[in-house]
């Protein structure tokens, strides 16, 4: 599953991140790594971009950068 296909106030866990390279170190940078835990907080009026929550700070999102990122979602092994 994909970061943008989480819902509303659920968590998830990075399992990896894809992309062309530029835009992969640039997400890695941010701090969207493997094995961090994410909230999904909310979303924009017309559902683009979404606001997360990770290490202790809050970020937006575009959806289709987020579809790049593959997640695990809370309470799944």
């Amino acid at each position: 599953m994909t970061l943008d296909k989480i819902q509303i106030g659920k968590k998830a866990r990075i399992i990896s991140v894809a992309g062309e390279e530029k835009l992969r170190c640039h997400l890695l940078d941010m701090g969207l790594i493997p094995h961090t835990e994410v909230l999904v907080c909310k979303t924009a009026p017309l559902g683009d971009p979404i606001e997360i929550s990770l290490r202790g700070y809050t970020m937006t999102i575009r959806k289709d950068d987020a579809s790049k990122i593959e997640v695990r979602p809370e309470g799944e092994v």
